[in-house]
C-alpha cells in the first residue's frame, strides 16, 4: 500500500480521471442521441447500460494489455499500405461514426413535418439502439484505454481512473440528454461533433494523426457560441414572460387569422388605414375576451354610487319621476336603503304597477333578486347572467352589502369597449395620438388595451380602476395637478370632485 502514498500515483490519477471524462463526452453526446430514439420508459435504462458496457470493456481492455500492444503491428496491405488492427478499429468506428451523424443529420434538417398520434409514436428498437452504443463504446474505449496505458503504468490506477470517469459520466448522462433535446440547435451542434469526431478517427485510421487539441479546441469555440445563443434566448424568453399572457395570446390569435397588413397588395392609403383600424379593433376585441378569466367581477361591474335603485318607501309620484329621470329599463327595488333590495323590476311594468297596491305586491314577489361575490372571475359569472335571463345581477361583499351590479352588456362592454347610456360620457377620450382624458372610474383593463401596453394591472393590487391606481401610487394627498408615472404612461389628475378623482389626462412618456 505504499504506492499510495507516492504524489506522483495522484496527479496521474487525476489527470487521467479528467482526460477519461473528455474523451467520453463524445460517448455520451451519442447516447443521448440515440436515447431519444427510444421511448421515454427505456431511455434511462438504455443510458447506464450503455455507459455500464462501456466500462466493462475499457476494464476488459485494461487486463488485456499485451494484446492490445499487437494491434499496433502491421495486420494487413492494400495499395502499399499496411494497416494495423487498431487501424482498422479506428477506420471502421469512424466510418460508422459518420454515416450516423450524416444519417441523423438529415433527417433534423429535412425539415418534413410529422403528425403523429401519441398512442402510435414508433420508437427504435432498444436492442438496436443498445447495440449501436456498443459500437461506438468499442471505438472509444479502444481510444480511451490507450490513452490510459500511455500515461501511467500502474494498472489500477487505470482502473480506478476508469470507474471514477465513468460515475461521474453516469451523473452527468441524464441531465445531458435532457439539454440536448430541449434544444435543437444543440442537437445539430452534437452531430455536427460527431461528424467532425469520426473524419478524425478515419484520418486516424489512415496513419494521418490529428492531435486532439485542434479538435477540441474547434469544439469548444462552437460550444462557448452556443452558449451565448442559449444566453440570448433565455433573455428574450424572460422579457417574454413579462408580458401578460392575455397579450401574448391575443399576438398568436391574431397572426393565426392572417390579419398582418401587406402594403404592396393594398389599392390606396384608405385601405390601408381602414385594414389598420380594422386590425386595431380585432387585437382590442381578442385581448379583451382573454382578460375575462382573470378579471374580478368589481372590475366591471356598476359601483353602488352609480346604482339607480326605486325606494318602495318612496311615493308613487316621486317614483315615477325618478324612473323617467333615468334611461335604464331595469331597477332594483329596495327597502328604505340599497341594501335591503326586493327585487329587480323592468322600468314600464314597474310604472304600470304603481297605482293599484295589488299588481305592485304580485310584480315584487315574481323574481327573487340574483346576488354574485365580488371577487368572482367574470368568466364564471357569465353562466349566472346567462340564468338570469336579461335581468341585473347584484354583486356583494363578505359582509353582504351591495357593491355593485353587472349586466351582460358590462361583459360585452369588457370585450369590445364602451357602450354609454344616454345620460353617460365616455369614460376615455382621445385628445390626440399622445393624450388621452379619462374618467377616474375607468378599468384598467380597457385601458391596457386601449394604449396597448402591459404591467397597468398587478396581481392582488386590490384597485381596477385609473382613480384607484393614482391612490395606490401617490406619495402624497392627491389633488388636482397630482402626478405619477406607472409602466411607461404618465397620468395627471386635471378634476376632482370633491375627495373623489373625477378627470385624469393619460400619455405616453416616450413620446
Amino acid at each position: 500500500m505504499e504506492f499510495l502514498l507516492d504524489p506522483g500515483i495522484w496527479v496521474g490519477l487525476l489527470t487521467l480521471i479528467v482526460l477519461e471524462i473528455v474523451l467520453g463526452i463524445d460517448n455520451l453526446v451519442f447516447i443521448a442521441i440515440l436515447a431519444e430514439k427510444l421511448p421515454p420508459e427505456q431511455r434511462d435504462k438504455a443510458r447506464v447500460l450503455g455507459l455500464s458496457l462501456a466500462l466493462i470493456m475499457r476494464l476488459g481492455l485494461l487486463f488485456a494489455i499485451s494484446w492490445l500492444v499487437t494491434l499496433t503491428e502491421p495486420l494487413i496491405t492494400v495499395f502499399e499500405k499496411t494497416f494495423s488492427g487498431r487501424d482498422l478499429i479506428l477506420l471502421f468506428g469512424g466510418l460508422f461514426l459518420v454515416y450516423k451523424a450524416v444519417t441523423e443529420l438529415h433527417e433534423k434538417l429535412e425539415g418534413k413535418p410529422e403528425v403523429q398520434v401519441t398512442s402510435n409514436v414508433v420508437y427504435a428498437s432498444f436492442s438496436a439502439v443498445v447495440l449501436q452504443i456498443v459500437i461506438l463504446d468499442a471505438v472509444f474505449s479502444l481510444d480511451s484505454v490507450i490513452t490510459a496505458i500511455g500515461m501511467v503504468d500502474n494498472i489500477y490506477v487505470m482502473m480506478a481512473a476508469m470507474i471514477v470517469a465513468m460515475a461521474v459520466m453516469l451523473l452527468a448522462s441524464k441531465p445531458l440528454t435532457a439539454f440536448v433535446n430541449r434544444h435543437p440547435t444543440v442537437v445539430i451542434l452534437c452531430l455536427s461533433f460527431l461528424l467532425l469526431i469520426g473524419i478524425s478517427l478515419i484520418a486516424e485510421g489512415f496513419g494521418f494523426h490529428i492531435p486532439k487539441g485542434y479538435i477540441y479546441s474547434g469544439i469548444g469555440v462552437a460550444i462557448l457560441i452556443e452558449a451565448f445563443n442559449q444566453f440570448s434566448n433565455r433573455n428574450a424568453e424572460k422579457h417574454q414572460a413579462k408580458i401578460p399572457l392575455r397579450h401574448r395570446t391575443a399576438d398568436s390569435i391574431l397572426k393565426l387569422m392572417g390579419s398582418k397588413l401587406d402594403a404592396n397588395v393594398l389599392e390606396s392609403a384608405e385601405i390601408v388605414e381602414a385594414q389598420k383600424t380594422f386590425v386595431d379593433e380585432e387585437r382590442y376585441m381578442v385581448g379583451g375576451v382573454l382578460t375575462l378569466a382573470e378579471r374580478s367581477v368589481a372590475s366591471i361591474m356598476t359601483p353602488r354610487n352609480q346604482i339607480s335603485w326605486v325606494n318602495l318607501d318612496d311615493d308613487a309620484e316621486s317614483i315615477r319621476e325618478q324612473i323617467l329621470s333615468v334611461p335604464h329599463s331595469l331597477f332594483p327595488v329596495c327597502r328604505g336603503q340599497l341594501d335591503k333590495v326586493v327585487t329587480i323590476v323592468r322600468a314600464k311594468e314597474l310604472i304600470d304597477a304603481l297605482d293599484d297596491a295589488e299588481q305592485l305586491q304580485a310584480l315584487i314577489k315574481r323574481q327573487r333578486p340574483i346576488f354574485i361575490f365580488e371577487k368572482m372571475k367574470v368568466i364564471d359569472a357569465i353562466h349566472t347572467l346567462r340564468t338570469s335571463k336579461g335581468s341585473l345581477v347584484l354583486v356583494t361583499n363578505e359582509f353582504g352589502n351591495i357593491q355593485g351590479l353587472i349586466s351582460p352588456l358590462d361583459v360585452f362592454e369588457a370585450i369590445a369597449g364602451e357602450f354609454p347610456d344616454a345620460d353617460e360620457q365616455l369614460e376615455l377620450v382621445k385628445i390626440n395620438d399622445n393624450t388621452w382624458n379619462a374618467s377616474g372610474m375607468l378599468d384598467l383593463y380597457q385601458l391596457e388595451l386601449a394604449l396597448e401596453t402591459v404591467d397597468l394591472v398587478q396581481e392582488d393590487s386590490g384597485y381596477f380602476s385609473v382613480a384607484g391606481l393614482i391612490f395606490d401610487k401617490a406619495q402624497s394627498d392627491v389633488k388636482v395637478g397630482t402626478q405619477i408615472e406607472e409602466a411607461g404612461v404618465h397620468f395627471e389628475v386635471i378634476e376632482m370632485d370633491e375627495n373623489r378623482i373625477k378627470t385624469v389626462k393619460i400619455s405616453y412618456l416616450s413620446i
